[in-house]
C-alpha cells in the first residue's frame, strides 16, 4: 500500500467565520470562532488601505495559516 505524503503550502489558508469580541491596539481584534475558540487577529490588505473600521459583534471571515 502506497502512502502519500500531502504536504501543507505556505500559501494555503483555513478559513473560519467569526465574530469580533474586543478592540485592541495598532488594529488588532480579539475574535470568537463559530467553534468557540478565540484567537488574536489583525487587519490587512484592502481592508487596512481603505481604513475599514470594525466594531465589537461584526462578523467576519478569517484565514489562518495551518
Amino acid at each position: 500500500m502506497l502512502k502519500q505524503n500531502k504536504t501543507i503550502s505556505s500559501k494555503d489558508f483555513i478559513e473560519m467565520v467569526g465574530e469580533v469580541i474586543e478592540l485592541m491596539p495598532a488594529a488588532s481584534f480579539k475574535v470568537m470562532l463559530e467553534n468557540g475558540h478565540e484567537i488574536l487577529t489583525h487587519l490587512s490588505g484592502k481592508m487596512r488601505m481603505n481604513k475599514i473600521r470594525l466594531l465589537p459583534g461584526d462578523k467576519v471571515r478569517v484565514q489562518i495559516s495551518p
